[in-house]
Parts: structure tokens; sequence; C-alpha cells
């Protein structure tokens, strides 16, 4: 054969590649409002980035008449490219060829860029839309989920790992995702569960839909597997480009400080009036958060799950941080099983990832009640206070309003090496509130007086002196727990000088293997 025979082969090859699983999957892929894997690629990274790897590799497998079912690339696409200029490693998984289902050759090329990603220290996205394992190569596809899964294991904490969920992922396909940092869902056509409704029928006799059963809403809402949701899939393009600004690109680097305008020094006067007189009555922490942050720009996750707590990513003064607020207008910002587990997984990314973290307090305390108990709020609060005892990364601690009990303790106090503890002037910090407080300490007093009238204005009269105790920040302050009284509409300078002054911060933690977390 001539050279131009052979180049001729090689653009043909390439042609086969890209014609996926043909014309006609192609359009039922496009008439379920999806598109192939190659566009989703080329919408995520920048344009004229991406260089494949293993563009004509098949599957070896003869069993079932998968010998006349072979496909180049066989049913997933990788490679590397860029976001922002910066090196990412993607695999979009291709639902034209045979579904988009796992072979031994299909995990060996996922494993081949996540090995990689590794050694260069760059971030892998994972976009799956997939039947699941090739059921035809028996055991070699669950090795192959096996080794996929170790690899999801060992870069954890090392390099960011994102997935995105466009169409079905079921079965043992779930578990890479649920091993990586952030999964995005788009609500149109994903959905992820281990066993499908038939199997749910046919062993508990339960009736219900996919969508019911793992689609994004459900994931979003109630399981919080799903840390951001789309409603189309250059919506979830978008988003992960974002989420991927306030990263670094591995953990021995930290994230990129931008160029910012909006001035350091800017005032928000609204925010001496947010408080209101009344301390049960709520307001929108999120209004304070887009008051202080550069240009208003939040990236909330999980904001539809245990909304009692938001966390998300902004930037101060081009600085990416992590966020973490009690939210007065959902349970009265009370920490319960959900919320714990929710900020206790962001805190530790953000500390395993060099991101510094930023907490609002007004916290009334945990959630009482059985149903909490019994579900282990022992155990799932002590998350979120290990997560912030462990952290290394600068810790800058705002008490709003209340912070009582043991979450005052769990929401970066000083005695877990919070760096810098701000309050405002409104702040009640206390083992708990005033009518609590009075019932335990007066009881026996209370009890010996008879005299309705005379015990309401006994209580009022006890309750204004514990409030005029604690019912400020000052206690706390005088044993340097808070290390200054701040008025509400400086708070984004001094953060921001804040971090200023911690950006060359170094904790180290005792040398181990790795910590026991209460899981």
């Amino acid at each position: 054969m001539t050279i131009e025979d052979n180049i001729q082969k090689l653009l043909d090859k390439r042609e086969e590649a890209y014609s996926a699983g043909g014309e006609k999957r192609i359009e039922s892929q496009r008439a379920k409002g999806k598109y192939t894997a190659r566009e989703r690629i080329h919408l995520l990274l920048d344009e004229g980035s991406f260089e494949e790897y293993d563009m004509f590799a098949t599957h070896h497998s003869n069993e079932f008449g998968l010998d006349k079912q072979q496909f180049l690339t066989d049913g997933v696409i990788t490679g590397h490219g860029t976001i922002d200029g910066r090196i990412v490693y993607v695999f979009s998984q291709d639902f034209t060829i045979l579904g988009g289902s796992l072979s031994e050759s299909y995990a060996k090329k996922i494993c081949k860029i996540m090995d990689q990603a590794l050694k260069v220290g760059a971030p892998v996205i994972g976009i799956n839309d997939s039947g699941g394992a090739r059921i035809q190569e028996g055991v070699k596809s669950l090795a192959g989920y096996a080794e996929i899964f170790q690899r999801n294991i060992m870069a954890s904490g090392v390099i960011p790992q994102l997935s995105a969920i466009l169409g079905p992922c079921a079965g043992g396909a779930v578990y890479s995702p649920a091993l990586t940092d952030f999964i995005l869902m788009n609500k149109e056509n994903a959905y992820m569960f281990v066993t499908g409704p038939k199997v749910a029928k046919t062993v508990t006799g339960e009736d219900i839909t996919t969508e019911e059963l793992g689609g994004a809403d459900v994931h979003g809402k109630k399981s919080g597997v799903a840390h951001f949701i789309s409603e189309d899939e250059e919506e979830g393009f978008l988003i992960l480009r974002k989420l991927l600004s306030f990263l670094p690109q591995n953990n021995m680097e930290d994230p990129i400080t931008t160029d910012c305008e909006d001035p350091i020094d800017r005032k928000e006067d609204l925010l001496n009036e947010i408080i209101p007189d009344t301390n049960t009555k709520p307001y929108n922490v999120k209004d304070v958060i887009y008051a202080i942050i550069d240009y208003s720009e939040f990236l909330e996750v999980q904001r539809n799950y245990a909304a009692n707590i938001v966390c998300g990513f902004a930037k101060f003064n081009g600085m990416p941080v992590g966020i973490v607020a009690n939210q007065p207008n959902f349970l009265a910002g009370v920490l319960d099983i959900n919320a714990s587990r929710k900020a206790a997984r962001f805190v530790r990314f953000c500390d395993g990832f060099n991101i510094p973290i930023i907490t609002l307090v007004d916290v009334p305390g945990f959630l009482p009640g059985s149903a909490q108990e019994y579900g282990g709020i022992i155990i799932h609060g002590a998350k979120l206070l290990y997560a912030y005892g462990e952290a290394t990364v600068p810790k800058i601690t705002i008490t709003l309003r209340k912070s009582y009990g043991g979450a005052h303790d769990v929401m970066g106090s000083k005695q877990l090496r919070g760096d810098i503890n701000y309050a405002w002037p409104s702040a009640e910090i206390a083992v708990m509130g005033p009518e609590g407080a009075v019932e335990i300490l007066e009881g026996k007093n209370l009890k010996s007086i008879e005299n309705p009238e005379e015990k309401e204005k006994y209580i009022l009269e006890k309750e204004a002196a514990y409030r005029d105790k604690f019912a400020n920040p000052f206690e706390a302050a005088s044993y340097g727990f808070i290390d200054d009284v701040i008025e509400p509409r400086n708070t984004r300078f001094r953060i921001i000088r804040a971090l200023k002054v911690l950006a060359t911060k170094k904790d180290v933690n005792p040398p181990k293997k790795h910590s026991n977390i209460p899981l």
C-alpha cells in the first residue's frame, strides 16, 4: 500500500468512529433531547481543545453474537482538553453503541485517562449515559467497573472528580459517580438507582416509575445524591465549567485568584438592618451571602436538599472560598441529620483542595425528637464537628445571630481551630435560649410561686437577665472566643482582609494512615 492509501485508510477509520452507532441511533438519541457523546465533549470543553485517545478500540468478545456487533470506540469517548485554558480529562459514554454498555475494553479506556489525570494532576469529568454492564461479557464487565471504582478511590482528595448524569445510570454504574466529588443530573433524561422499578416491583411489590425512583428531582431534593440539577444539557455544561473555576487542578495547588473590580471596602448598609428585632423571626441568609461576595455570584451546592443549611462557592476579591451558612428561613436554621451530612462533606472537600471556608452562623441547636435520635443524629452531627476540627485551610466564622449549645461548637468555633471568629452585635452565644435556660435554672423557684401573674413576671425578669448576659457577643469576646465584634455592613472588607492575612497559614494534623471519621 502507498502512503496515500494508508492515510486514506486512517481517514476512513476516523469517519467510521465518528459515525458512532449509526445515523438511525444518533437520530434516536437526538429525538430524546440528548446530544451525542462527541457533541457533549465539544460543548463542555474549549473549542478545538479535545485530544482523543483510543478511537480505534473495540471489544474482544465473541459471545452471544458480539462478534457481529463491533464498533470503533466501543461505546465511550475518552481524552483530554481544556476548560478556560486548564487541562481536564474527560470520558463520554455513547448510548448509540450497544446502549453505552460497559465492556472490558471500555473500562480500560476510562482507566487509562484516570491514571494519566492522576499523574499530571488534572480534574476528571465523566459524562454518564449508559445501560450499565455489558451482560454478554459477564464477569469481565463487573471487573471493569471495579477497576474504575478503585481509581475513583485513589484519586479522591488528589484531583477533582466531577460526574454528569445525562441519561440512564443504574446498577453498579451508579457507584463511580457516587465516589466522585460532585454529581450533576439533567432534569430531562437522567436517572440513577441501584435496582430499577421492575426489580422493586418483583421483590417488594412497590409499583413505582423510573422518575419517582431515581429521577433528578428525587436525588436533588430527597436523597441528596445529586449536587446540581440542570434544566438541559447546555446548562449542565455551563454549571460544570463554572464549578471548575473555583477549584484548583489538584490537592497540591491553590485555587486560581482572578482579577476583581468589585471594591474590597464596599459597604452594605442593608446588613445593619437585616437581622429582625425578634430573635425567632426568620430572614434569608442568602441575602447576606449575595451582599458580601464578589459581584453577588454564588454557586450553591445541593440547593434543594437540607435547605436549613446553605453550602456553595463564591469569591472574595477574586479568591475562591467555600461558604457554609445556617438558613433561618428553613426550620429556623436548625442542624439535623441531612444538614450535618451535607455540610460535613462540603467542608471536607474544601479542606482537601485548599479552599478557605467562610461560616455564617445562626443556629438554635440540633433538631430534637425521636426521628432524629433513631436516625443517628449523634453520629451525623459528629461528622460536621469532625470535618471542621480536621480542616487545616483558613477558617473564618461570623456569628450573625443565635449560636446555641453543641451547635455553637460544631459551626466553626474557635475551639475547632477557627482562625478568625467575628460576631455581629446581634450575636447570642449561649448554651441555650433564655426560655429553656430559665426553666432549668429557676425550676425550683418557679414551683414555689403559686400566683400565675407573679410567676409570669418572675419568668420575664429572669429571661431579661439571661438576655442581658448572653444576648450579645461581648461575653464570648471577653474570653477571646470571638476575635472582634464587627459592624455588619463592613463584613465583606473584614473577610477579605482576614483571607489575605491567612493566605500563608500552616496547620498540621498528627501523622496517621487515615482518620476514622464517624460514619
